[in-house]
This record gives C-alpha cells, structure tokens and sequence, in this order.
C-alpha cells in the first residue's frame, strides 16, 4: 500500500513541478485565440511578423530618420514628448516597432541579443528608409543598441542609449565597478536578475511564484521611483497611454520574462569591446542618464563612457529613469544626436 502512495505523491510532485516552470503558449496575434492585428507590420525572412508604427515626416521627406527602440514593458505605442517644431525644423522620420513577442509583433524563443540588430537592419530595409539610420533605445530597449554597434555599425548615422540597462556580468567591465552598481538595487531585483542569468529556465516561476517578491518594477514596489518619476507615473494613471493593454497581451513570458534572459543573459561581447564606429566624426553615441535614477546605477556607464572617450556622457540632474517623457529633455536628446 506504500509504495503505490509514494508513487501518486511523486507524480504528483513531478507533474506541480513541471507545470510550475513551463510558461503556457503564447497567445500570438492574428492566429488561433490570439489577439487581432490591427496595425501594419512586415515580414521579417524567418516568417516572424514585426508591428511598426511611423511618425513624423513621411520617409520621402525626411532628412533624418529615427528608430525607436522601447523598453521593458513598453512597446511602439510609447508617446515621446517629441517638439512639433523640431520634427519640422529638422525634417525627422521616427520609426517605432514591437520587439519580439511585445505587442503585435511575434514571440521568438530563440531571440538574442544578436537577434535584436537583425530585426531592426530587416525592418529598416523592409521599409526601404536607406542605408543610414539612428538608432534611440530607452532603458532596457539599450541592449539592442549595443547590439546594432556591435552586429550593424555600417547602418548606422548615429545612437543614443537613454538610462540604458546594465548587465551586471559583462566580462569587461571591472567586477567593483559592477558589483558597486548591483549592490544599488533593491534586493528583489537582485534576485530576480541572478535567477535569468544564472538560471534562466527558472525564471518563469521566479516571476510566477507568490513565496518571494520577483521584480520591483512589476510588484508595486514604488521605492525605485525618483520624485519626477513618480509625477510621471501619476499623469500616465490620469491619462493612460494609447496601446497599453496590448504590451503583453501575447504572455508575460514572451515579451517581458525573455527580454530579461536575453539581456542578462551570456552576452558575446560587452561594451568595452566595442569600436567607434566614426571614426572620422561623421556621426555620434550618447548616453543618457538621471542623476535620481533609481533603477539603474549611473555608476557603470560613466565608468563605460569614460573609458570609451567616444561615448559622450550627459547627466540630467533632477530627473530620475523617466526623463525622458519630459519635454526639455527628450528635445536635448534627439538634437545632440542629430547634431553631434
């Protein structure tokens, strides 16, 4: 009679465990259940869809073209403050796109982030915007800017990384440096970011399970918010953002769990291996960043920026990790790189 209980029990045990770490199928759009599509996107040579959204002058009159690359738990649909005047002025394209598995653009399991730069050269050449483009990351949105300086610096006319993520295993950056910058988050994001890089297949129920808090941004945890930050917040709660409902509406773990494995993940490289890619002046890279922010420690990429002269470094004092939805700044932002 004992053993056929102890096999039950351990069945059982086998089947929680098995549904504990195995995330349910994603929901993609236009197929089976899954949501609708109701906005353009293009087919990328693998057979994954990319959702786009355009903004600004048309592509035949731009001068400068501009993708947006968003961050977690955004999507195309992000609003910039973007000036009227400045679109006109300098006669800007913006070109905003889900990235794998946000929104209405498919999920893709085996995304990287080398993957992350060849989404954006197809997107760019599906549309036909030219063999030169800026690049804009914002946030966690910045890993795939280092990945188009890494994978696609010929494309490029120019970058900026706006309060860019932080891997906290680059193999280049000194590990005081980094362990300085780590030990800056509260300690629920630590966890949460040893358990994607260290264990990525268990990061579903990391984020899944109620016995720890997982990650801050996503658990109410408002300590991580500057004061403007928190402004920031009140007025998207007044006046929510267009689009918001359908960020992860295709599953969390295909937009938000893997964006996290990717970029704290293994990494070919890291930024300290990076080369200017002008050399001769004909472009240029910034990074941005608050001087409140409290997400992610500016302590690594003034160390990044620094030991690349070619990176120019901009601290905005009084803003924290959204200084970017203020109008001031997100002018400074697109005129320095427009500029240099």
């Amino acid at each position: 009679m004992l053993i056929p209980v102890m096999v039950a029990t351990t069945a059982c045990l086998i089947g929680y465990i098995y549904r504990s770490l195995k995330a349910p199928p994603a929901r993609i759009c236009g197929g089976g259940d899954g949501p609708p599509v109701t906005c353009p996107r293009i087919k990328l040579s693998d057979g994954r869809y990319l959702a786009y959204r355009e903004f600004g002058v048309t592509r035949d009159e731009a001068m400068h073209k501009i993708i947006v690359i968003h961050g977690f738990n955004s999507s195309k649909d992000v609003e910039l403050p973007i000036p009227k005047e400045l679109i006109e002025e300098h006669k800007i394209y913006f070109l905003f796109f889900d990235r794998a598995g946000y929104g209405e653009s498919d999920p893709y399991p085996s995304r990287s982030v080398k993957s992350e730069a060849h989404d954006i050269e197809e997107l760019a050449d599906k549309l036909e915007i030219g063999s030169k483009f800026y690049i804009l990351g914002i946030s966690l949105g910045a890993y795939p800017v280092y990945s188009c300086l890494k994978y696609i610096p010929h494309r490029l006319a120019g970058a900026s990384l706006v309060v860019p993520f932080v891997n906290y295993w680059w193999n280049h950056v000194p590990r005081n440096i980094l362990r300085g910058g780590f030990k800056r988050l509260v300690l629920q994001d630590q966890w949460a970011f040893r358990v994607a890089h260290y264990a990525p297949w268990l990061f579903y129920w990391w984020m899944t399970q109620k016995w720890f808090p997982s990650l801050s941004i996503l658990t109410g945890n408002t300590d991580i918010f500057s004061h403007h930050d928190m402004e920031i917040i009140k007025q998207w709660i007044a006046n929510p953002p267009p689009g918001m409902e359908k960020i992860r509406q295709q599953g969390d773990h295909e937009s938000l769990h893997r964006d996290i494995i990717v970029g704290y993940g293994e990494w070919e490289f890291d930024p300290m291996e990076l080369e200017n890619p002008f050399p001769n002046g004909e472009g240029s890279i910034h990074i941005w960043h608050g001087i409140e922010d409290r997400i992610i420690p500016r302590v690594v990429n003034k160390f990044i920026s620094q030991k690349l002269p070619w990176i120019k470094y901009h601290e905005v004092s009084g803003f924290g990790h959204f200084l970017m939805f203020e109008k001031q700044n997100c002018e400074a932002v697109l005129k320095a790189l427009l500029v240099g």
